[in-house]
């Protein structure tokens, strides 16, 4: 079969796949000219967010499109199991797994590529998606990055064309996140040439592993290396688990069923243990850390720690993978949703005969306009970590500090993102009532399916951790070598902002810059600028608040020290959030630079003011609280806010349009235009009625005219009995 990847482009009628003026847009810019309403460009806007891989994403699109590759609701978690396995072929079939791999075993070098397009195939089936990452993005990642050319030409090809099934065995039932404390050991045998892998006790078993109940036939195993009595830490090993024609565990493994689970059950997880297993020397993947015939350990990075991160830090793509997937989700929920809210009809309150559309009252606007923002926010954010991570991994960018960015950039946003997809999925879920519960709508099923995005490839709030110390090791960092002048200078400057912000007398000042104007406090919030002071002074305050209330933490007794880590855990946390969310507001104004079209640009604006003011408004307590804002500018974020979403209003089928899904992608029955037809029949329905003057008579209008009859009968009364 032809490979995908070597396919033309695919027509379409997709606006974002068509970046040519349309007659539609011709007309809506002539429009715009004579009313002064700014029109969006969809076809280019589309164009911007496909990104650098817009071709290998138009390609995952069309792939993912593909009815054989759609989840099947209601299967049983075994016949999804089995439906999700034949589907990993068709991956395989059409060239979709093969980018990430070296060039010398039929791979392409190609990193960014890989997962722009792996990241689209959330549409067809999240099972599909993460069961593919569990092969090629996790175990097949890990022996091409972790193993050497000699590995590679023995393992990658199997597991590119599917020969070898296979698991990433990391996770223990008693460490998640802490990789540092598991508790599997392989201990080198010199007098055999071989590593003894062993589970020592029931907390250290691999748990939740994909493909280890039924599929896996081999693992990359990570377990602590020791030889020479010496544990040097955690390295990843290679191990055949089953026998190919059997299907059996080999000797001395043994595994369970995970069963069914929340989501994703066309992924057998399961758990493994292992009773003194051999496997030869060979099978350590050194490109990090070797052992000799003889038992002695080397390594090319002497830091035990540093090792260890780096070894992990090869495997950050999976955080960058579904920072990517769980954007399309949002985008997929709010396309169906909102093109929903624009035909659906409720409650008749300004028209005597005609309900109004539910996208024009503004709460609903309130509910998908503000996750709206926040998905343009999280989906240019999303392509910056992309090319990032190609940068370091193609080897254009990869110091020891590309690589802590790119860790650390993927961990803040891959936080973010998935939790936003799933505020989304629920919101858009409430915001379609009834209609959004049918599974036949997808809200259900794929909230289901990335519950668990929040707490694999790293739980979120751990996450968020690792991002706070990296800006408090930054912001150590900043006065390590100044001189006592400097920092003197910089503790009286605080000082003296502490008692600008706290005392009030900021907000006096702002007040009367403001002259108690509604219209120049507005003005004073929604300039970018002035978006950007608020949002990046909340991130420095939170950072050097909690820096100083740790410092000398590291002269600490280890319990001491812990102590008064954890007792600023929280604000740490809020603050990496904080950050986190500077910077999608921050890849946002970046993308509006490179917008062209005028209305595309000012519509765009608004919609990131609305990002920008919904995370002052979420933590408007905590700038009155430090007197970041006075009470006057305060009370405008909301007014403004509303007043933005009237703004946006005309453009959101534009907006949602712009992501570029077709209905093979949405496969939601209210986002067929269904809705519309029901509601333009019942309206015409009781527009004849009305017109033949059949209509029954409404109770209320019959009780209202007896009511005015008897009141002109009563005064009628009363003038006779005066005459």
């Amino acid at each position: 079969m032809t490979e995908l990847a070597d396919r033309p482009a695919q027509p379409t009628t997709s606006p974002a796949r068509a970046p040519k003026t349309s007659p539609a847009l011709a007309t809506a810019r002539a429009t715009a000219t004579k009313t002064g309403t700014p029109a969006v460009d969809v076809a280019a806007l589309g164009e911007q967010l496909l990104g650098k891989w817009a071709a290998v994403r138009r390609q995952s699109r069309e792939l993912a499109g593909r009815p054989e590759l759609h989840k099947t609701e209601g299967l049983t978690h075994t016949e999804h199991r089995q439906r999700v396995f034949g589907q990993l072929k068709i991956l395989v079939d059409n060239g979709a797994v093969h980018r990430a791999f070296p060039a010398a075993v039929g791979g392409a070098d190609q990193h960014g590529a890989n997962v722009a397009g792996f990241q689209e195939l959330v549409i067809a089936d999240p099972s599909l998606q993460i069961k593919a990452g569990v092969q090629w993005g996790l175990f097949g990642s890990a022996v091409n990055h972790l193993g050497t050319e000699e590995h590679h030409a023995k393992w990658l090809p199997g597991i590119m064309n599917l020969d070898i099934p296979g698991c990433f065995a990391m996770t223990e039932t008693g460490h998640g996140s802490d990789v540092a404390s598991i508790a599997t050991t392989a201990t080198y045998d010199p007098a055999t040439g071989e590593f003894v892998v062993h589970t020592p006790f029931r907390a250290a078993w691999k748990d939740y592993i994909g493909n280890a109940a039924l599929d896996g036939l081999a693992a990359v195993v990570f377990a602590q290396l020791i030889t020479n009595g010496v544990n040097h830490g955690v390295h990843a090993f290679y191990m055949q688990l089953r026998d190919p024609e059997t299907k059996e565990f080999l000797p001395g493994i043994g595994g369970e069923d995970d069963g069914v689970k929340g989501g994703l059950n066309g992924i057998d997880n399961g758990r493994l243990h292992f009773t003194q297993v051999r496997i030869p020397r060979t099978n350590l993947l050194n490109r990090y850390g070797n052992v000799d015939v003889d038992g002695t350990y080397s390594s090319p990075i002497a830091s035990p720690g540093r090792r260890f991160f780096t070894m992990l830090g090869t495997l950050v793509q999976g955080r960058v993978s579904l920072d990517g997937a769980a954007v399309t989700a949002s985008k997929l929920a709010l396309k169906t949703a909102i093109q929903y809210a624009a035909e659906r009809r409720q409650f008749n309150a300004s028209s005597p005969t005609d309900e109004e559309v539910l996208l024009d009252y503004q709460r609903h606007q309130r509910r998908l306009f503000t996750r709206l923002a926040t998905t343009y926010a999280a989906s240019f954010a999303s392509e910056q970590l992309l090319q990032k991570f190609d940068d370091v991994f193609s080897g254009r960018n990869d110091t020891d500090e590309d690589r802590q960015d790119l860790e650390t950039l993927a961990a803040a946003l891959k936080a973010l993102s998935t939790w936003h997809a799933l505020d989304t999925l629920q919101e858009c879920r409430e915001a379609c009532g009834g209609a959004g519960f049918l599974i036949e709508n997808r809200f259900a099923s794929l909230r289901a399916d990335l519950d668990v995005y929040a707490t694999f490839e790293g739980d979120n709030t751990v996450l968020l951790q690792l991002v706070a110390k990296r800006l408090l090791a930054d912001y150590a960092k900043e006065f390590r070598n100044v001189d006592f002048g400097v920092l003197a200078r910089y503790v009286v400057g605080q000082a003296t902002g502490a008692a600008i912000h706290r005392t009030g007398l900021r907000g006096v000042a702002q007040f009367v810059a403001d002259s108690g104007s509604v219209h120049k406090a507005a003005s004073a919030i929604k300039d970018e600028s002035g978006q950007r002071a608020l949002l990046t002074e909340r991130v420095q305050a939170m950072v050097a608040e909690v820096g100083a209330a740790l410092k000398g933490a590291n002269k600490l007794p280890q319990q001491q020290a812990a102590a008064l880590f954890n007792s600023h855990q929280n604000e740490l946390i809020e603050a990496a959030q904080a950050h986190a969310e500077l910077l999608q507001w921050e890849a946002f104004t970046e993308a509006l630079g490179n917008v062209a079209d005028p209305g595309t640009k000012a519509v765009l604006t608004w919609l990131r003011d609305l990002f920008g003011l919904s995370l002052i408004e979420k933590n408007l307590s905590w700038y009155l609280m430090n007197g970041r804002l006075s009470m006057q500018r305060a009370r405008t974020v909301g007014e403004y806010i509303n007043r933005l979403l009237v703004k946006i209003r005309p453009h959101a089928l534009d907006l949602v349009d712009a992501f570029g899904y077709g209905p093979e992608h949405l496969r939601a029955a209210i986002a067929t235009g269904a809705e519309k037809t029901r509601q333009d029949e019942a309206r015409e329905f009781f527009r004849q009625q009305r017109a033949s003057g059949h209509a029954p008579l409404d109770e209320k209008i019959l009780l209202a005219r007896t009511a005015r009859e008897a009141k002109v009968q009563g005064g009628k009364k009363t003038k006779s009995q005066r005459g």
